[in-house]
């Protein structure tokens, strides 16, 4: 299973969940940049859609991973 210097290796995954208030229109297949980082979106995005309390649209959510090693 993989090479000499790839069995030495820890992997590392960092995750985020994205609260995107401009309501991009995002898909699993997407790449976004966190804190200088490029993430992969993981899962599907949801939408918050539009508040029956106040009429104020929402956000858009998703989860994003960074894996290194």
């Amino acid at each position: 299973m993989g090479g000499d210097q790839q069995q030495a290796r820890d992997t590392v995954i960092v995750g985020y969940t994205v609260y995107d208030p401009s309501r991009s229109d995002w898909t699993t297949t997407d790449q976004v940049r966190i804190r200088g980082q490029v993430c992969e979106i993981t899962g599907e995005p949801g939408d918050w859609g539009v508040s029956p309390f106040t009429g104020l649209e929402g956000v858009v959510q998703f989860a994003a991973d960074r894996v290194t090693g």
